[in-house]
């Protein structure tokens, strides 16, 4: 028989608890990829995240900017223009997003045949 987990195991002090970039984040990295190559607009980055509602994207474009991963300018112009741009800090998450990436094209057709397994057997 094993030890019973420990109430404490998770320290609430923890810096793991203000991770800026949550691994299951649905929108964030998508947002940080479109980022890659150049600033871009919110209209911009409505094409590819189309799935994405305006307003989700919105927050999701100011916890990456409160975290320091982007940039928001906001130009002085008639109409008003703002744009989106990657910060060295934000570049430094590709490594890891890519090493998920790499797993994912390697065990995800393992991971649909567990879902697949898991439907069949009515859970």
């Amino acid at each position: 028989m094993r030890d019973p987990l420990p109430p404490n195991l998770f320290d609430p002090a923890c810096p793991s608890a203000a991770t800026p970039f949550q691994i299951g984040d649905k929108w964030a990295g998508m947002v940080l990829i479109c980022l890659r190559d150049g600033p871009r607009r919110f209209g911009e980055l409505r094409v590819p995240l189309r799935r994405v509602s305006a307003k989700v994207l919105a927050e999701t474009l100011r916890a990456l900017e409160r975290d320091g991963m982007i940039t928001r300018t906001a130009y002085d112009e008639i109409p008003p223009r703002v744009e989106y741009a990657i910060t060295d800090l934000g570049r430094t998450l590709f490594p890891a997003m890519d090493a998920c990436r790499a797993w994912a094209a390697e065990h995800l057709p393992t991971v649909e045949s567990a879902r697949a397994a898991y439907a069949l057997r009515g859970a």
